[in-house]
């Protein structure tokens, strides 16, 4: 398995995996297990963050933990084995809600933003999992397609789920954040991955639904790098991957004002939801993980700091 020891390899270092490595990993597990053992490694030995907050409880050592975080003094006083649990690991509800419209199917390079946004969830949900987390998922385009409630045995489900998504249908945000607000009953962590194809009042206004039920809010801002930057040069046909209509295009002529566009849109995006107290994060899906990653870290150790 060659794309494996080369997945290996580089995730030992503080580094991280590029996109179209993690394109060859054709297991999502083993993908998620590779790309957060690697993450974490890396800080640990990072000056930055070590992730290991106030200590909490012990709990019995279960096959697979880590035995780095084995507590021995208390193994030299008992003859049982405990793992150390920290203020982080506080048994949550977490969901990942995974837009899979049509419009996710684009890219332009080995990886589409669907393929991003599987590999980001499946990261999270492993993470989550990792710590003893109530996993679940909510795939969505103009409906709820996949839904499965958060829960400790679920995890395998949601992978399977994350790994046969495929993007179709047209898709837009209200209808189905509405139907999830109602499936959610009990707060907890939600992620949300998309591209966003709607105006900014469209988009605060469908996740704003999420925010007033009591949830903590993650967005993550999935683009194309060409979306980002628009760097055609011949005159051609473009198509709305939502509508299908066929849009002629000069693009020497339309990249500046594209460009402000896009720049515009992402910053009011960014700054509507931090007004609203929802983490957001814009990510180019040529780009390795450790961002999103990272920022989903910082975010649960100020939750836990809170709670």
């Amino acid at each position: 398995m060659p794309s494996y020891s080369r997945a290996r390899s580089t995730a030992s270092g503080a580094q991280f995996l590029d996109p179209s490595v993690l394109a060859r990993i054709d297991n999502l597990e083993l993908l998620a297990r590779t790309v957060v053992d690697g993450f974490l490694n890396g800080l640990h030995r990072s000056p930055y963050l070590g992730f290991s907050l106030d200590f909490a409880e012990h709990r019995p050592y279960m096959p697979g933990d880590d035995i780095r975080r084995m507590d021995w003094r208390l193994f030299a006083r008992t003859d049982r084995h405990y793992i150390k649990l920290f203020e982080a690991e506080t048994n949550s509800n977490f969901a990942v809600l995974l837009d899979v419209s049509r419009s996710m199917s684009y890219g332009s390079h080995e990886v589409t933003k669907l393929d991003y946004a599987r590999y980001l969830a499946a990261c999270l949900a492993f993470f989550s999992n990792r710590q003893r987390d109530r996993v679940g998922l909510v795939t969505f385009d103009h409906e709820i397609v996949e839904y499965v409630p958060p829960s400790m045995k679920h995890f395998d489900t949601v992978l399977h789920l994350i790994a046969r998504a495929e993007a179709g249908r047209p898709g837009s945000l209200t209808a189905p954040l509405l139907q999830i607000t109602e499936h959610l009953g009990r707060k907890g962590i939600l992620v949300l991955i998309s591209d966003f194809y709607e105006g900014p009042d469209a988009v605060l206004s469908a996740v704003g639904l999420l925010r007033a039920r009591g949830h903590d809010v993650m967005v993550f801002h999935v683009l194309d790098p060409t979306e980002l930057e628009f760097p055609f040069e011949d005159a051609s046909g473009f198509e709305d991957l939502e509508t299908g209509e066929q849009i002629p295009v000069i693009p020497g002529k339309l990249r500046a004002d594209y460009t402000r566009m896009v720049g515009e849109h992402t910053a009011e995006l960014r700054e509507r939801f931090t007004a609203q107290r929802i983490d957001y994060t814009l990510l180019d899906t040529s780009k390795p993980l450790d961002l999103a990653l990272f920022q989903y870290l910082t975010v649960r150790e100020r939750l836990a700091r809170k709670r």
